[in-house]
């Protein structure tokens, strides 16, 4: 099993509204994506975050899904629209559990 953990840090002109939707099209991979076993995704609230804002976690029975979740189209759609409203950075850990 892959557990794969990523998280967000935005741009400070990026809005709340920008990323309520990209949380929103993050959440909708789940259906459009197959072989995701387990996939969360919210706001961070913590403050120690070092400025990260979002954080999303998936699971996946092998490295093969993973890698396909990660080339899929609509996974890219979201990369592309977060890069285009701010996305300045994304710290992302992929392990065996």
């Amino acid at each position: 099993m892959i557990e794969h953990i990523a998280i967000l840090k935005f741009e400070e002109s990026t809005s709340k509204d920008q990323k309520e939707l990209i949380i929103h099209k993050l959440k909708n991979l789940r259906g459009q994506i197959s072989n995701i076993i387990d996939f969360q995704v919210g706001f961070n609230f913590s403050d120690r975050s070092q400025g990260f804002e979002i954080g999303v976690t998936a699971r996946f029975e092998d490295r093969k899904y993973l890698d396909e979740f990660i080339l899929h189209p609509a996974h890219q759609e979201v990369v592309t629209y977060s890069k285009k409203v701010g996305l300045i950075e994304t710290l992302t850990v992929d392990f065996l559990i």
